[in-house]
């Protein structure tokens, strides 16, 4: 079996899903830095390979697939690990998988581009008051799934967790969310604590932002 091939930087959210993945399921696998300043995107070797000229991008062999939450879908279906078989759990994990991207990312992603990625001078309060308050009900949506059960769809670890820990990594490394802040998310916390205890988390949720 060829060695899997991740293209993207690992200060990238979406780079972080699919090394998490890859390392929790124990693939060898290459990465290769790609995306702002490491450029490369917008050559057309890697147009060939994702025309939308975005990271990640994952080669298994001659096979090449984008989308980050598609390829955790896909590594965990190929090694058939934390891809759940019973059909209404896996659609909760897709569910869930689906509500990263579509909700909470979008709730969140604004105030790390303003508090990380924007020079302090020249950041919006306002955009980062109402990231914070879009995100906190999605977070007590979050603790309360997890009150009655260790992992986001039910007993087991699943494909769903990789996705939704890199968007909880992410939001908590943001300059606010210390200790104190977060112990008003215990379930959450306690979720977040067994993920990162995965050897497969090393290098993935203890990085620091960028």
């Amino acid at each position: 079996m060829s060695t899997l091939q991740i293209w993207g930087r690992i200060s990238s959210i979406n780079v972080r899903k699919v090394v998490l993945c890859a390392q929790m399921l124990g693939l060898p696998f290459q990465r290769f830095d790609a995306g702002l300043q490491y450029g490369v995107v917008n050559t057309p070797a890697y147009l060939a390979l994702n025309p939308n000229a975005m990271v990640p991008v994952l080669q298994d062999g001659a096979y090449t697939l984008w989308e980050s939450n598609a390829i955790v879908r896909y590594l965990c279906a190929r090694e058939g690990r934390f891809y759940p078989a019973d059909l209404p759990t896996r659609f909760h994990a897709e569910q869930w998988m689906d509500w990263q991207q579509t909700t909470l990312n979008r709730a969140s992603g604004v105030a790390f581009v303003q508090w990380i990625r924007t020079p302090q001078a020249q950041r919006q309060a306002d955009l980062i008051a109402a990231s914070v308050a879009a995100t906190e009900p999605l977070l007590g949506l979050l603790n309360a799934q997890l009150e009655h059960q260790p992992f986001v769809v039910g007993q087991a670890l699943s494909m769903a967790d990789m996705p939704i820990a890199c968007e909880i990594h992410r939001w908590w490394g943001l300059p606010p969310h210390g200790p104190a802040y977060r112990a008003q998310w215990p379930h959450l916390q306690s979720w977040y604590d067994r993920l990162c205890q995965h050897p497969g988390a090393a290098g993935v949720l203890d990085l620091p932002l960028s």
